[in-house]
């Protein structure tokens, strides 16, 4: 394992398939059958989440509701009710609270907690873990899973191991041991495409890569090369983070019916896409002044396919997007349009506050 100075004691709490779980528990008559949130349209929506019983059929998030209907034809497929996933999600970090201050979300229903220096439990990771498991369930009625570890990224990956509603730890002594044995598309940010890359070139667990040539990495695999590799030594030095900055604002819509044309697009962009982001900025900026230095197109095609495109920018235009959504429509090819999204990437604080003293 990499020199460590003082080992962190860090916690990862994900909480059990949380949107259907929130529904099971307010509406009982779900209980002990296949359910899915989301996905309105079913013909066009795509679901947010699902329970487990739904996920023995091979439905998962981000499924489409009339694929998750062909695996499962009695899914039951609820609304989402987002303002009570936010609320819930408030009352579960307020119980964090109780075990530490430095919890950085991740989203609604995930977070990493340090606890490094937290007198609790005798100062047992483990045991505040499982406390703070069992304060979820007893007064919320929901449950979670928890993975413990000296490393953020490991805390993740055993947070995994042991769903719904368990824990696994890995104590330092047994870091290396666990990375070694461990798949690497159980790494956070490994995908499909990654990882097939990775077994082309021979490398399937974390011992594969610790033993791999550094350079070798770099020259096949780039930055996720040279990722792995650290990763693989036990290495990495994030601390967890109490404030996350954000990084970009966006907004899509997914249509019930595709669109093609460049005339189309643009009536979505002009009457709904663009008045959505200029009033997310809005309320961004009312918390301290954000500039932006990109703004972007994103187009989701019939065949599923994905494609971006973005250019420079200072500030929100909406005639900026115009000779964008022309560019990305070069790309079409005579397929339909299935989504159609705007977003765009905010300066850096720390690069803004640099700029301002410079000004000075």
């Amino acid at each position: 394992m990499g020199d460590v100075t003082a080992v962190q004691k860090i916690i990862h709490v994900d909480m059990d398939c949380f949107f259907a779980a929130v529904e099971m528990r307010d509406f009982p008559q779900y209980q002990g059958r296949p359910l899915a949130v989301g996905g309105k349209e079913r013909q066009r929506g795509v679901l947010s989440t699902c329970n487990y019983e739904a996920r023995k059929f091979g439905i998962h998030s981000a499924m489409a509701t009339a694929q998750a209907m062909k695996l499962c034809p009695q899914l039951l497929v609820v609304p989402g009710r987002m303002q009570v996933y936010k609320e819930v999600s408030a009352k579960i970090r307020a119980i964090f609270k109780r075990y530490t201050s430095i919890i950085e979300p991740l989203s609604l229903d995930e977070a990493y907690l340090d606890v490094t220096d937290s007198p609790l439990c005798n100062g047992s990771a483990t045991l505040i873990a499982q406390s703070i498991r069992r304060d979820i369930q007893s007064e919320l009625r929901l449950t979670a899973s928890a993975g413990v570890a000296p490393l953020k990224f490991l805390a993740k990956v055993a947070s995994d191991i042991n769903k719904p509603n368990g824990q696994y730890v890995i104590p330092p002594h047994q870091v290396q041991d666990f990375i070694d044995s461990m798949p690497l598309q159980k790494i956070p940010g490994v995908g499909k495409v990654a990882l097939t890359k990775l077994h082309r070139t021979g490398l399937y667990v974390g011992e594969d890569v610790r033993k791999a040539d550094y350079r070798e990495l770099l020259i096949r695999h780039g930055r996720l090369g040279a990722s792995l590799w650290q990763r693989c030594h036990g290495m990495d030095k994030r601390n967890v983070q109490v404030s996350r900055e954000r990084k970009s604002v966006g907004v899509e819509r997914t249509f019930n019916q595709n669109i093609h044309s460049l005339e189309q697009c643009w009536e979505v962009i002009e009457q709904r896409l663009f008045p959505e982001l200029l009033h997310r900025m809005n309320k961004l900026n009312s918390k301290g002044q954000r500039a932006i230095i990109k703004q972007g197109i994103k187009v989701k095609f019939a065949d599923f396919q994905v494609t971006t495109i973005e250019t420079g920018s200072c500030a929100l235009n909406l005639a900026a997007f115009y000779p964008l959504l022309e560019d990305i429509l070069k790309r079409q090819q005579q397929r339909e349009i299935r989504l159609l999204g705007l977003n765009v990437m905010l300066q850096p604080e720390a690069q803004a506050k640099q700029l301002s003293l410079l000004e000075r």
